[in-house]
């Protein structure tokens, strides 16, 4: 009986081996596939499950000589940084310093907030809530992408122009009173937009005393051992001393030029996978925000076709997106460096990486879905 036991029990485990290793190999052949896309020069790919006992790490570049990155490097995150922007505000809320509903006129200077939201000859600023900003739902322009009344550059197509310029928050907002118009009447619509993300960002350093920058690496950074993670031309890793993975646009490499500055609260954060990782892992358990703030953070507004969109946090189901039998649904971010970081809970799966190029930001979801069928289908 014994010897029956033991053989059951090897077999078993080779069956487990055997089909660890048939995932491994399919999501590493899924993984080259999209490095050969001829724009895509770097890649990073980070699947993790602790109860599937699952930690796949990739990372590749082109140019290895010149390229030497490892999983450890840490890469731009682009708009990944809203889910610690907003996750901020959820510890601020969890502390008493303000509110999802409170007016943003509480924390913001009058001067800022001059005539910023004027839609239809009336003045809406006033009725803007941090609820607004989190999740949308302001009607702001956005400084970074939006059309200018006066048809002149607007902030992204500004920054190769003067790469050595260095933009504060006051700078940017000044700029979208100045040259763009409101969308709607806030808590009307939805309007995807930077702008709310930097006036987040101003309203953390109000409501705490502390920097941004500092904030987070007091109360996300230190607490979780995120010691790769800082803001971009803000502050420094905590240990990490590995150079930025480098990014491109076509082939201009964008990682090193200063008015990326103009990317802050919404988008500035460096990173690693695992950081990534660690960060929504500790989210989902609700180790950083407390269960109510978490659950309040995902009041989903639709934002297009199998997309809704929570308080600084994405979800997407598969189902509608694509038109696909399936019930996967992602929780998570994306940044237009073509980052992402999602979280799986049909299959408990978390998925972080980034391919490191600005035309490949729409090919990160269909890599991400298909790396999950794959540990489905096995």
């Amino acid at each position: 009986m014994r010897n029956i036991v033991t053989i059951t029990f090897l077999f078993s485990f080779l069956i487990t081996v055997s089909g660890q290793q048939s995932i491994d190999n399919d999501i590493a052949q899924r993984f080259r596939t999209e490095l050969e896309k001829e724009s895509i020069k770097s890649a990073f790919l980070h699947i993790y499950s602790k109860s599937k006992e699952i930690n796949i790490q990739l990372v590749q570049s082109k140019n290895a000589d010149e390229d030497a990155l490892s999983i450890n490097s840490p890469f731009y995150t682009a708009s990944i940084t809203k889910m610690l922007t907003a996750t901020s505000i959820g510890i601020l809320k969890d502390m008493g310093k303000l509110d999802f509903d409170d007016k943003i006129s509480k924390y913001l200077p009058k001067s800022l907030l001059k005539k910023m939201h004027f839609f239809n000859g009336k003045d809406y600023t006033n009725a803007i809530t941090i609820a607004n900003l989190l999740q949308h739902s302001s009607g702001l322009p956005d400084y970074f992408t939006d059309v200018t009344i006066d048809g002149s550059p607007n902030i992204i197509n500004q920054l190769l122009v003067d790469t050595n310029r260095l933009w504060t928050p006051y700078e940017m907002i000044e700029f979208t009173k100045e040259k763009m118009k409101p969308h709607f009447i806030p808590g009307q619509s939805y309007q995807y937009t930077d702008t709310e993300y930097v006036l987040l960002a101003l309203i953390i350093e109000k409501a705490s005393g502390l920097s941004y920058n500092a904030f987070l690496k007091k109360h996300i950074f230190q607490p979780l051992g995120m010691n790769d993670s800082y803001i971009n031309l803000k502050s420094s890793a905590i240990k990490n001393q590995l150079p930025i993975a480098k990014f491109y646009v076509g082939d201009i490499e964008l990682s090193s030029i200063k008015s990326l500055s103009a990317d802050w609260g919404g988008g500035g954060l460096v990173s690693t996978t695992k950081d990534l990782i660690t960060f929504l892992e500790a989210f989902n358990a609700d180790k950083i925000v407390k269960n109510n703030t978490r659950l309040a953070m995902q009041s989903w507004i639709d934002e297009t076709v199998g997309m809704e969109y929570g308080y600084g946090i994405r979800k997407v189901s598969f189902n509608d997106l694509y038109k696909l039998n399936t019930d996967l649904q992602l929780i998570g971010h994306t940044g237009s460096t073509a980052s992402f970081l999602w979280y799986c809970p049909e299959i408990d799966t978390y998925i972080a990486g980034t391919l490191n190029q600005l035309e490949a930001s729409k090919s990160t979801i269909r890599l991400v879905y298909d790396v999950l069928n794959i540990m489905q289908n096995n």
